[in-house]
């Protein structure tokens, strides 16, 4: 089904989202949900199945959310199995006749309330079914009790028909629904977009009742349901908690085969490599009806939508049964558990040369008739409790006691484990263990023995361990170096402590350097990227205690039919790390000679540098079009490289090249019969390689890196390590990074995060977006390709321009530390020395001088300094009398949360006192407080902090500690560390700070990210909940970071009834964290704060909450365009510590 984006009729399914508009943008719905089902183990139906399942849905509201009117939910449903009984009598009203259950189809279908337009998409239905030998024998319209709805829900409500469908001849039952998935694909797809038509489900044996509706609406709402001939042996329920603030009926669950409670982090993913299989997709069963059937999945579904296209797929085309589709969909965490049974391993290691896992917090729920079960993520990030009665039911759900059961009539109660599936069979009339499940799939096949006969592993290639040739040139006054955009500081920062430490250094105070899209000097793509993390809606993993569910392996190479099971699968080549050896990657490229098949096909990704600007953008033309004909000719790796650069050739961008590559072989449907390989100089940061497999790259050869360290080896600058060991411990580091970085969006493995794209681009064009970097968001525009390529030209002529003078030295340029003449930075020497002189003599002439250089500063580094405040039309001016006096607005500032700790007991300490003192409020941070401070002292000042923050209920969090506070913040995420947790080194872990933080002195603090526990956005609701009960008087605040999508993470926490909002830019913190993180997660407050209140404001929820923002404030002005952006409060962190010295 196609969507609109036009503005007059909106976005998607009936226009039911508003179009995009300002940053706004409907693409970033989110959703959590309450999911369970009953079912009769046997499979014998009743209508107590379906009446008890309204006490499951309903016993889930608060799992679910409402709109500004509280009769709007957010979507609810439930999926049933066809009643014979009812549908008999349903259509014998009708004057037909139904044949035996089995042998007929029936769903419930949304049209549009005109009658013309429904009578097109009727027609429609009943054309295709006839081109499929099906026939529609009768429409019954569906009863429904409008009366309930509120006004967003009754703006877009549908007609709901129900199609009888038979088939002309006499189907096998599996062929039946081949075809009816077959003639919804194709009804779907021929909808005209604002025609309404939406097909809830249409099968043999189950239907499904949905909309936007709260839970108790939906038997309110579909009569049929209160019919007591309503019978079924199994009722699937679903509530939906909907982050974005506009639901929509079609977005309500359950789906057609399921039903899901979590978020996939690794969608845009996914749904780009299904759409590259689709160029190998082959079923006898299909035939060529298949092809019809494309694109499998709809790009406007939502996650849960898009899952349940694929799961439907793999089963109706009988590749698979729905359990073993599942197992391949959402595998066990199976890398690292070496007590796995061998053929279980086998058979996920098959599954992983099939599909790449759908990744994220996940409760699936599913059924299609005979089966009904669940199963979880292998990181068990969704809750899920069942019980078993006397009388032969399961009742399974979000959480126990959704449903009222005797104790006594308990046979069996547990909760399911992380990666493991709870299954009914009702055909066997017996409860599947989940270990004897998946040995019986795994024994089905020798899957080990195809492994061990067909797969390639690297180390079987016998890469040469042989160093590359270095010339006699210094590493600082190497050309290429300096061609590639290389500075000392970043081997001296970044690159040498990585070696020598074996992992990313760490840096603290945030990030004030000037953003790339504004730097007048060159700059690489990859520093336009800003990673995603997780904050609400799903929780990061901690890489350190859930390293075991994590994995760099990756299968790479020619992938086989997704629609059957053979051998022919797992002939792939097996990286255990992305990132390769010279000698690893000159084994690949030679795999031919020992693996006949294995043709590996290099492309230069350089061009002349006679040809200017233009030869970048026919380069990039040139590489997509050679790696196709590549592709056709025979070639299983493609190798982009730019080894070719020299005094006359010119790189085009590793990123921007790889990109380009990527998504023209995706849109060919090519992508999924080649292994992409870039052999770069460019990449030598973490942040560079997550970049380049986000967008698609199996692996990458960084040579530059390699030559440089061998350089600094034999110049003894790192010493006590071979070259070959500090390649490995290179190697580790990076490893150890993408780590890291996957695991602040919540991702376990590497198969997943490969081309995800978990980025936004902050000041990319959208020629160069379309063009290389599809479907990333790209709000603010910026550099173009011409851009691009005058960088390259200029990092190029910065080192061949003289070709007989002696290059300069590589230079300081100032990036992470300010340095005269280099980088801009927010913070200056000057701005430093005349704030302090200001406030310490109250020098009028020192703040003015302050306030003019932090204001330069500003302008030059950040997107605020690009606005301008009209200020010239004095028709509106207002008597400065009129204006709210400064007492009263400095009562909106507060203090960030620096915990104590991080900063001395002493600023700690007066940050509070002086705060207090103006009516302000001061942040204790996550490092708790000492009861003591509230205790106001003999000259009237109180040291203690108003607000008070919690981060997991750790370090210091008392109940006395909550309930002195005004204000309870609970952190989601912080600025300077998005999706990371904290650390405190043990030698800063005092006596009095260990007694503060309740732990032990000396001891190092390595917290997990911050609410590591809050796992969806219900268990955030329920949070709130409990801190206002432990403080009825005060405030309870969330405390956001700036990221694409914020503002309807931040609706959800606005419906989750938090009272206040602080929405935190990138730039801001004192705490410590990798570089990586501190440079590339998190974006300026100024688009989070406009993308808040602009989506707040939308939907009628503005008026619920505070909203407030901090991040390098530095002068009235920020605090004025804060203020115009939707501001009402204002947080200082660095300012006041500078102050203070």
């Amino acid at each position: 089904m196609s969507a609109t984006t036009n503005s007059a009729c909106g976005y998607g399914w009936a226009g039911a989202l508003p179009a995009k508009q300002g940053l706004y943008d409907p693409a970033n719905e989110r959703d959590s949900c309450g999911v369970g089902f009953i079912i009769n183990i046997k499979g014998i139906p009743s209508h107590s199945i379906l009446r008890d399942s309204e006490d499951l849905l309903c016993n889930m509201t608060h799992r679910g959310a409402t709109g500004a009117d509280e009769r709007d939910g957010d979507g609810a449903g439930v999926m049933a199995a066809i009643p014979h009984k009812f549908m008999t009598k349903a259509f014998k009203e009708l004057g037909h006749s139904l044949p035996p259950a089995g042998h007929y189809a029936v769903g419930n279908l949304f049209l549009h309330p005109d009658e013309k337009v429904r009578q097109v998409s009727i027609a429609a239905v009943e054309r295709i079914a006839q081109s499929l030998g099906l026939q529609v024998a009768a429409w019954r319209l569906v009863p429904t009790n409008s009366e309930i709805l509120g006004p967003n829900g009754r703006s877009r409500e549908p007609i709901v028909m129900q199609p009888l469908v038979i088939a002309q001849d006499q189907l096998a039952e599996q062929e039946f629904q081949r075809r009816l998935f077959v003639l919804r694909k194709r009804a779907m797809h021929e909808s005209a977009p604002d025609s309404w038509f939406y097909v809830c489900s249409l099968a043999v044996r189950n239907i499904v009742y949905k909309g936007l509706l709260t839970p108790a609406q939906v038997p309110e709402y579909y009569t049929d349901l209160r019919d007591s001939t309503f019978e079924t042996h199994f009722a699937l329920v679903h509530s939906r908690f909907s982050t974005n603030t506009f639901p929509s009926w079609e977005r309500a669950q359950p789906f057609n085969w399921c039903a899901h409670n979590g978020e996939i982090n690794t969608l845009r993913g996914n749904k780009n490599w299904m759409r590259a299989r689709e160029g190998l997709l082959q079923s006898a069963a299909f035939g060529s009806q298949l092809q019809s059937a494309f694109p499998i999945i709809d790009e406007h579904s939502s996650d849960s939508g898009a899952f349940d296209n694929v799961l439907e797929l793999l089963v109706v085309s009988g590749a698979m049964t729905m359990p073993e589709a599942v197992m391949v969909m959402v595998p066990e965490a199976w890398q690292n558990d070496s007590l796995m049974p061998a053929e279980k391993r086998a058979f996920y290691e098959w599954a992983s040369c099939v599909m790449e896992p759908w990744d994220g917090p996940a409760l699936f729920t599913f059924s299609d008739g005979r089966y009904c079960g669940a199963s979880l993520d292998r990181n068990g990030l969704r809750p899920c409790r069942y019980y078993v009665t006397d009388d032969d039911r399961m009742i399974c759900a979000s959480e126990v006691g959704a449903v009222k059961v005797d104790p006594k009539s308990v046979l069996q109660k547990g909760r399911l484990m992380p990666g493991r599936m709870l299954l009914v069979d009702t055909l066997a009339g017996t409860i599947v263990d989940d270990e004897e499940l998946k040995l019986q799939y795994a024994r089905q096949h020798p899957f080990q023995q195809w492994i061990e006969e067909h797969q390639i592993r690297l180390e079987q290639l016998k890469p040469s361990n042989k160093l590359a040739d270095i010339d006699d040139t210094p590493v600082s006054r190497d050309k290429r170096l300096r061609a590639f955009g290389y500075s000392a500081e970043q081997l001296n920062l970044i690159i040498g402590p990585m070696v020598l430490g074996g992992k990313e250094p760490l840096g603290s105070m945030g990030n004030d350097a000037v953003l790339a899209c504004l730097d007048s000097t060159p700059r690489l793509p990859y520093e336009y990227f800003r990673e995603l993390f997780a904050q609400v809606t799903n929780p990061p993993i901690d890489p350190i205690r859930e390293k075991i569910v994590m994995s760099l392996a990756c299968h790479v190479g020619p992938e086989g039919n997704l629609l059957e099971i053979s051998e022919r699968q797992v002939q792939r080549l097996s990286l255990e790390s992305p990132i390769l050896t010279d000698g690893e990657l000159a084994a690949i490229c030679g795999m031919a000679d020992k693996h006949p098949g294995w043709v590996a096909h290099t492309i230069d990704t350089t061009f002349e540098l006679n040809e200017g600007a233009s030869g970048f953008a026919q380069a990039l033309d040139r590489v997509c079009n050679e790696a196709e004909q590549a592709i056709e000719n025979g070639a299983r790796v493609l190798v982009l490289s730019d080894r070719a650069a020299g005094p006359q050739r010119v790189a085009v961008s590793a990123l921007l090249s790889a990109g380009a590559t990527h998504h023209h072989l995706v849109a060919a449907k090519l992508r999924a019969r080649v292994a992409l390989i870039v052999d770069t100089g460019e990449a030598r940061e973490t942040h560079h390689f997550c970049t380049l497999v986000g967008y698609g790259v199996d692996a990458v050869c960084p040579y530059m890196v390699y030559e440089a360290l061998a350089k600094l080896h034999r110049e003894n600058v790192l010493v006590g390590f071979t070259v070959p060991e500090l390649i490995a411990r290179f190697r580790l580091a990076v490893d150890d990074g993408i780590r890291k970085v996957m695991s602040k969006m919540g991702i376990s493995t590497l198969q997943s995060y490969k081309g995800a794209q978990i980025f936004e681009a902050l000041g990319i064009a959208n020629e160069v977006v379309e063009r290389c970097f599809v479907g990333t968001a790209s709000r603010v525009g910026g550099t173009t390709l011409a851009g691009f390529a005058a960088d390259a030209l200029a990092m190029h002529n910065a080192a061949y321009g003289n070709s007989n003078a002696v290059p300069p030295a590589l230079g300081d340029e100032g990036e992470y530390n300010w340095r005269r003449g280099g980088a801009r930075h927010v913070n200056t020497p000057a701005t430093v020395s005349n704030m302090q002189d200001a406030v310490r003599r109250e020098n009028k002439a020192a703040w003015e001088a302050y306030t003019a250089e932090a204001q330069a500063s500003v302008r030059d580094c950040t997107l605020r300094g690009l606005l301008e405040l009209d200020d010239d039309d004095t028709t509106h001016a207002v008597p400065i009398d009129k204006v709210e006096p400064w007492t009263s607005i400095v009562k909106r500032f507060c203090t960030g949360a620096m915990s104590y700790g991080s900063i001395s007991k002493e600023a700690h300490t007066a940050l509070a006192v002086a705060m207090n003192a103006i009516g302000g409020k001061s942040n204790s941070g996550e490092g708790g407080e000492d009861a003591e401070r509230s205790i106001v002292r003999a000259d009237g000042s109180c040291a203690r902090s108003a607000i008070k923050q919690v981060a997991s209920g750790r370090f210091g969090v008392t109940s006395n500690y909550l309930a002195d506070a005004d204000e309870l913040q609970i952190k989601m995420a912080q600025g300077a560390k998005a999706g990371e947790g904290g650390e405190l080194l043990g030698t800063k872990v005092s006596a009095d700070i260990a007694r503060t933080r309740h732990t032990t002195p000396g001891v190092t603090l390595v917290s997990p990210p911050p609410h590591h526990d809050i796992y969806s956005i219900e268990d955030l609701k329920q949070l709130i909940y409990d801190l206002k009960s432990a403080n009825e008087g005060a405030r309870v605040s969330v405390k956001l970071v700036s990221e694409v999508g914020v503002g309807v993470v931040a609706a959800g926490v606005v419906k989750a009834l938090a009272d206040h909002i602080l929405v935190a830019g990138h730039d801001g913190g004192t705490g410590a964290a990798r570089w990586t993180g501190i440079k590339y997660a998190g974006l300026p407050w100024e688009l989070g704060l406009a993308e808040t209140h602009q989506t707040l404001v939308l939907n009628g929820l503005r008026g619920r909450v505070v909203l407030q923002t901090d991040g390098q404030l530095k002068t009235a002005r920020d605090v004025a365009i804060a203020a115009l952006l939707g501001a009402e409060e204002f947080g200082f962190a660095t300012a006041p510590l500078v102050a203070l010295g």
